[in-house]
């Protein structure tokens, strides 16, 4: 048993790690989507927290745990300062907007010598272990959980389904959408923190338009109106590759494809509560019947 879990954990430890990794990131954008605000700039908020991770885990004596801290509170407060004038902007706007941040971010480390330029930063120490990732992963839905069913999280909703309501009603919508920017880009970066200690290496294409795209692909796979929508979409999306892996090649056209098919066809994600709760009444009545 211990020799078929250690030959198990060997060759699928990585695979593990990113589905864990990837939920905090579908789960960071959910926190901006559930207040309306279509953003691209997760990806990038996950480089800076890598790399401010990895580079006082290389540079300095500080623990572990400091470095995740960084990892989170930088990305936090970059959000902040860009927040405040790119929020005034939606939809569309809002994610050309973040998407070009994510691009200026990633030509600025690009052209940094302390971040390794084009090459990145290997060798970064393996500090990352299952119960990290199981702790920090489980903190976040415990608090996510705790936000949505707090005023905030009503504040949130209301802002998402009708904005001049929610003024209406008293809701400061600028200060509430920049929590949310703020919140989302501290998961991720602190995400960013946690997969650059367990993949040795990061570099700038780690985190461009591609794996923007892909963290929304996930939470719009699984679903946004919950917290378990997008941990599912970030687990089926991360082991979609491994099973198909002599399509790798064609993994963002996948990723494209699966992104349009759920918004014609399952708008609410693959986990929509009252979806599944219909299928299984009409089930249930056929057997009564």
């Amino acid at each position: 048993m211990f020799e078929w879990w250690e030959g198990f954990w060997a060759t699928y430890n990585t695979v593990v790690f990113s589905i864990g990794v990837n939920a905090m990131l579908a789960l960071s954008i959910y926190l901006t989507l559930s207040c309306g605000l279509l953003s691209l700039a997760n990806a990038a908020f996950m480089g800076i927290g890598a790399y401010a991770a990895a580079l006082i885990t290389m540079q300095t004596s500080l623990p572990f745990p400091v470095a995740l801290a960084a990892a989170g509170l930088l990305p936090a407060l970059v959000a902040l300062a860009i927040g405040i004038p790119t929020l005034r902007l939606s939809g569309v706007y809002l994610a050309m907007a973040t998407l070009g941040f994510g691009e200026v971010v990633r030509v600025v480390v690009l052209n940094l010598d302390f971040t390794g330029g084009p090459m990145g930063i290997n060798g970064i120490p393996q500090k990352t272990e299952f119960w990290h990732i199981v702790l920090l992963l489980s903190l976040t839905l415990y608090l996510l959980a705790r936000l949505r069913r707090s005023k905030v999280g009503r504040a949130f909703e209301a802002i998402k389904e009708d904005e001049i309501a929610a003024t209406l009603m008293g809701i400061n919508v600028p200060s509430y959408k920049l929590l949310a920017f703020v919140l989302g880009a501290a998961i991720a970066g602190v995400a960013g923190g946690l997969n650059a200690h367990y993949t040795f290496t990061i570099g700038p294409g780690n985190y461009a338009f591609e794996n923007a795209v892909d963290i929304l692909t996930m939470a719009v796979f699984g679903g946004t109106s919950n917290l378990i929508g997008p941990t599912i979409g970030a687990a089926i999306l991360t082991l979609l590759p491994e099973a198909l892996r002599q399509f790798k090649d064609f993994r963002l056209v996948a990723n494209g494809l699966i992104l349009i098919l759920v918004i014609l066809y399952l708008p609410k994600g693959l986990w929509d509560p009252r979806r599944i709760h219909h299928f299984w009444q009409k089930r249930k009545n056929r057997k009564v019947s």
